[in-house]
């Protein structure tokens, strides 16, 4: 059976996939991957028979996980007793601590909001193990994703089994009392204290690391550098992995051997720490494979047994034991990554990575296996793939493996047993960790090195998938004829294919994005030939004390709109209309501006600009974006449509709203209007200048406010659809009754954010309909 249990693996994969995605197109895979193994691999049917029985029991695993995938705490519930089993994330003054109901024996998420700076650090340095809590709150659904390709955080935690938020108004620890500790429990307490240890003991440069490292908790580390780990593909180093363990394993062996421990021994004390570290470690799927991994080749060099495991049989096994226990681990990015990329590597070792015997070509050739392999995953999830990672992982693998992971233990370990550490040891970890930190953020800021394809759909993750066996294939083939060229060739199609699909893509589409309180629209017209975003929404931020604030406040450029762009593929901005300077329609412009790539920005002629339109020119400026001002009577055109500027008149002076860029277009067979926050006297000046305006699609002004949408001015566009976007429970009161009401007299159908989330016409020619992504 050796080098067999991958074949086993997939069947599991497959079962998993049957139950948790879609049961017939799965099946019938399965079906076509038995006839494979009869044909190709010469399974015997007592093999073939196993294969099935693997998959049927994984099958009924995952029927039993999605039977009892469900909430059973009534929604009227308002008192809780609960244990904590995780370590809290404070950020700011809200605290988010997962919790277990003890009467429903059901997970879920406490949110509370700290009083006080003194309540923040006594929380903060207080252990929540070990105690039953008894607390008062209101139960509350996670938010639904309402963007395409947003983050589904209802989804998230649904995979982990927690369907419930429980706001809290009083101290979670207020009212507790003492429990037996659980083994596990006293493991997780003292990963507690190993990292608030850290944070005492050493400069916070240091802290954050070595936490991320040694007890794989990033809640410490700059949010901006974390971005920088990402956006340079090597944010993997952070996590605990094979690397960490493979390394923190070999310095242990080593040390006991040293010392005069026999292997025989050392062997059966790394069998009893391995769980223990799993969870001392914060239990990742990336450590969890790792460890069972060195599990399973440990147990098998203990029995001296002479079933030889070789590392793909190791990595299967493991495979199928973490799926068995926790199937909708399936759904997990650092599962899906760890376990793709490991087995790429381990497949490649015997044919592709032995061809390389110097230590940097080896490096490069396991860099480039691992991004290969990773590559459909990474644009499916986040949309685009750094192609500097390559490099960046040849210069800060060694940084990690020689110098951060060997050197932090060392100084925590002298921390620990002589109470303080050199302060040149200090001094030279900090400069090392500042140059390596300014050059990540310079890699990081090479924005041509990204590749943005947009998400895939199903067929182009299946060829994804094909192109990169396909390379692999040819890299590891030597007699393949003409294998240069049709290794370039694929390599060509692997980053081209998604981008010319876009290019012919026929169909073009408005999008209302929902910004919650704030506008953004995009509208992207078909074969790439023009991509026009009004508006970029904005988050109004509060003046807060100091440690009220966010580590990475909520953006909503950062945080939607450009992922939003970025899941259509979409990496080019022809214009940047901001309609006028009201912070929620232009504050997430920054985003913009710094990810993607602007043409040109428009904004209203007016005689004093807004702050918020100073600092956008300023940013421009620094890009070379163009800046144009736009008045009435402007114009320009695409090859489907012409774009009319109707307000505001030259070097406007009113009130901002009434000065907002108001435009007529034709799209799809009918006429918008886009007219920002204009307001009722803004409105009047149009219909009196172009009475005989007709509009089929309004985006009803002001979110919907009564300050907007005279009657007068609706009764004479009579526009035959109204969009509005407001935020969910807003604060205004928005979209104002009256104003709903005079779109319903003229037999308008309404389309707002609030309700549906983003609203999106989606047009071939001069036809096209409207959907939403909430129904």
């Amino acid at each position: 059976m050796n080098g067999k249990y991958l074949y086993f693996a997939i069947a599991a994969l497959l079962a998993a996939l049957c139950t948790f995605i879609k049961f017939l197109p799965f099946f019938l895979l399965f079906f076509i991957y038995l006839l494979a193994l009869s044909k190709n691999k010469q399974f015997k049917k007592t093999q073939l028979i196993l294969v099935m029985a693997i998959w049927l029991l994984f099958l009924l695993v995952g029927y039993h996980a999605v039977t009892i995938n469900k909430t059973i705490i009534p929604e009227t519930t308002t008192t809780f007793h609960l244990e904590f089993i995780q370590d809290p994330k404070i950020d700011g003054d809200l605290l988010l601590v997962p919790a277990v109901e003890k009467q429903f024996k059901e997970k879920l998420l406490i949110r509370y909001k700290i009083k006080s700076e003194e309540e923040k650090q006594a929380v903060k340095n207080k252990s929540m193990y070990d105690c039953l809590c008894k607390v008062s709150g209101t139960m509350k659904k996670p938010s639904p994703v309402k963007n395409p390709n947003g983050f589904n955080y209802r989804a998230y935690l649904a995979s982990k089994n927690i369907y419930w938020i429980v706001e809290i108004q009083g101290n979670p620890l207020q009212t507790c009392s003492p429990i037996r500790p659980s083994p596990m429990t006293m493991i997780k307490q003292l990963r507690f204290s190993g990292i608030h240890y850290l944070e005492a003991h050493f400069p916070k440069e240091i802290a954050s690391l070595s936490s991320a490292l040694i007890f794989g908790d990033r809640s410490m580390l700059d949010p901006v550098l974390l971005g920088d780990y990402q956006k340079t593909g090597i944010v993997h180093l952070l996590a605990i992995s094979g690397l960490h363990v493979s390394i923190l394993i070999g310095m242990v062996s080593y040390l006991g051997l040293r010392i005069g421990l026999t292997r025989q021994f050392m062997m059966n004390f790394l069998l009893i720490i391995l769980p223990i570290y799993v969870i001392l470690t914060g239990a990742s799927s990336s450590v969890i494979r790792a460890a069972l991994m060195i599990f399973l080749v440990l147990i098998t060099v203990k029995w001296k047994s002479k079933l030889k495991l070789l590392a793909i049989d190791a990595i299967s096994l493991a495979f199928m034991i973490f799926l068995f226990f926790t199937p909708k681990v399936i759904f997990d990015v650092g599962f899906q990554l760890s376990f793709t990329v490991s087995i790429a590597i381990i497949l490649s070792a015997p044919f592709i990575l032995r061809q390389f015997q110097e230590n940097l070509a080896g490096m490069l050739a396991t860099s480039v296996t691992a991004q290969l392999a990773a590559l459909p995953l990474l644009l499916y999830h986040y949309f685009e793939m750094s192609l500097i990672g390559i490099v960046a992982n040849l210069l800060y693998i060694p940084l990690f493996s020689f110098i951060y992971l060997p050197g932090l233990y060392f100084l925590f370990m002298i921390q620990i047993l002589f109470g303080k550490t050199p302060q040149i040891l200090i001094a030279v970890f900090l400069k090392i960790i500042y140059l390596s930190n300014q050059l990540i953020g310079s890699l990081a800021d090479l924005s041509f090195a990204r590749f943005v394809s947009g998400r895939p759909s199903v067929i182009q993750i299946i060829i994804y998938i094909l192109i990169v066996i396909g390379i692999f294939y040819l890299w590891e083939t030597k007699s393949y004829p003409k294998r240069k060229v049709h290794l370039i060739t694929l390599i060509v199609i692997l980053f081209t294919f998604q981008h010319v699909w876009n290019w012919l893509y026929p169909f073009g589409e408005v999008t209302i994005i929902d910004v919650g309180q704030g506008d953004s629209i995009l509208i992207h017209f078909p074969y790439g030939k023009g991509t026009y975003l009004i508006d970029t929404g904005g988050t109004i931020a509060f003046a807060e004390e100091e440690w009220r604030q966010r580590s990475k406040p909520y953006e909503v450029g950062r945080d939607v709109v450009v992922p939003f762009l970025k899941a259509k593929g979409i990496t080019k901005i022809d214009k940047l209309i901001l309609t006028h300077g009201d912070m929620d329609h232009m504050d997430g412009a920054f985003s913009i501006i710094k990810e993607l790539n602007v043409k040109q920005i428009l904004l209203p002629s007016v005689t004093a600009p807004s702050e918020n339109e100073i600092n956008i020119i300023q940013a421009a400026n620094k890009k070379g974006i163009p800046i144009l001002k736009v008045s009435e009577g402007d114009q320009w055109q695409t090859e489907q449509s012409i774009f009319y500027v109707l307000s505001p008149e030259k070097n406007f002076s009113g009130e901002r709203n009434s000065g907002s860029i108001t435009i007529i277009v034709p799209i799809g067979g009918v006429n918008w209007f886009f007219g920002g926050d204009l307001d009722q006297e803004g409105e009047m000046k149009i219909i009196k200048k172009y009475p005989n305006l007709m509009v089929d699609v309004l985006k009803a002004g002001h979110h919907g406010s009564k300050t907007s949408s005279a009657e007068v001015f609706i009764k004479q566009i009579k526009p035959s659809t109204a969009l509005i976007s407001a935020g969910e429970k807003n604060r205004y009161g928005h979209p104002h009754q009256e104003v709903l009401e005079r779109l319903r007299e003229t037999n308008a159908t309404i389309y707002r954010t609030d309700l549906k989330g983003a609203i999106t016409f989606r047009f071939y020619r001069n036809k096209g309909t409207f959907s939403t992504y909430l129904p």
